[in-house]
């Protein structure tokens, strides 16, 4: 659990970059007749990138849980060690008829973290909080391979994206009180400072996207 004086120390620490529209990818994933897709997408904790795509209209859920590493190490105390490979993620289950994998790309970059920063996300250090894109398969790996080198090759940022691709060999829910915790704990330190502008900025920088209404993963695993 994030220390409560960790976010208290916070409040006098330097706002974030302020967050950016970076510029939809020239080559997205080729349109289909599936009416549901999965992106896992790892970005700093889980909490403030589920509750970001929880917002996103098209979404038909958002859960928080780890990928990058074994079933038999993936709780919230072994992940915290950094040792086991995983990387806080979320699964985003959407509708490709509704939103793109590209568009979901496009928001992941703009305002879900800070794809410039390398095994960390503000207070958050080690490569479990680092930014990577877990491909489903070799479509997804191609747009965000070709995406990552769009940004780059445009300069959008001042250094270059710390984002790495993976192979997604496995996603496991994270324990039910890190679900919508966003939501379920709008108040608490960690949230407000870090957490809530995202949803802000959402809503400011992709307004035919935002829904008010965030759809909720409830209990992901008992």
């Amino acid at each position: 659990m994030k220390s409560i004086l960790l976010a208290l120390a916070l409040l006098a620490a330097p706002l974030a970059a302020e967050a950016r529209v970076v510029p939809a990818p020239v080559q997205d994933e080729a349109a289909g007749q599936a009416t549901r897709e999965v992106a896992v997408l790892a970005g700093g904790c889980f909490w403030g990138v589920q509750g970001v795509f929880e917002h996103v209209a098209g979404v038909k859920s958002a859960v928080s849980g780890y990928a990058g590493g074994q079933a038999d190490t993936a709780t919230y105390e072994q992940v915290s060690s950094g040792m086991t490979g995983h990387a806080e993620s979320v699964r985003i289950t959407y509708d490709p008829k509704a939103i793109s994998y590209g568009r979901l790309l496009q928001i992941y970059f703009s305002v879900a973290h800070d794809p410039t920063e390398l095994n960390r996300q503000g207070p958050d250090s080690g490569t479990q909080y680092r930014s990577t894109i877990f491909a489903a398969d070799a479509e997804q790996a191609r747009v965000a391979h070709r995406y990552i080198d769009q940004i780059n090759r445009a300069h959008v940022f001042d250094r270059p994206l710390a984002t790495t691709v993976e192979a997604l060999h496995g996603f496991y829910p994270a324990e039910a009180y890190h679900q919508d915790f966003l939501t379920l704990h709008p108040h608490n330190p960690y949230i407000m400072i870090n957490d809530l502008p995202k949803v802000d900025e959402l809503q400011r920088l992709f307004p035919s996207a935002y829904r008010r209404a965030p759809v909720l993963a409830g209990t992901a695993r008992p």
